[in-house]
């Protein structure tokens, strides 16, 4: 069984801040790089991050929590983008994070307690005519409908299954 990689926050950090010259004022700009790189902002990252641009921590945690882009949670292993843009949205982009909700047991940001699924409705993905779409990390599934969602969550499983055993 391989091991997972574990990703050195502190080092992440330092490269962010290197890049964006240790400049206060692109915090949005380093927040995106952060969570690029980690898929969420960790709670030590962040109060790191305040004291290396000398700002206060409030001033951290105002910006993360004014945009909804931003998460301070870890997603789950397979994190699930259902399409709401006007083509998904119309075409049934609601009754599949219905699906989704009730398939998981989770609502919008959450993450099955396996550490396995977590989902979020997404604006647009750009693939107005494969609507609607679900996109799993970087996978994209077209013309989604409610009942393929079941088969979808297990090709994720049987994945992970995979990999365990690799």
């Amino acid at each position: 069984m391989t091991e997972a990689v574990k990703i050195d926050n502190t080092k992440v950090l330092e490269e962010v801040l290197k890049k964006n010259d240790y400049n206060a004022s692109a915090l949005i700009a380093i927040l995106q790089d952060i969570q690029h790189e980690l898929n969420f902002l960790p709670e030590d990252v962040l109060e790191e991050l305040a004291v290396k641009l000398e700002i206060p921590k409030s001033q951290v945690y105002s910006v993360v929590t004014f945009y909804k882009a931003f998460k301070l949670t870890p997603p789950g292993k397979y994190n699930i983008k259902v399409c709401m843009g006007t083509a998904c949205h119309i075409k049934g982009g609601s009754e599949l994070i219905q699906t989704l909700e009730s398939k998981l047991e989770i609502k919008e940001g959450e993450v099955t307690e396996d550490g396995e699924f977590s989902y979020e409705p997404v604006m647009c993905v750009g693939c107005c005519g494969l609507a609607p779409v679900v996109m799993i990390d970087e996978t994209f599934h077209g013309k989604v409908t409610p009942k393929q969602i079941p088969k979808i969550l297990k090709e994720c499983e049987k994945k992970s299954r995979e990999q365990e055993e690799a």
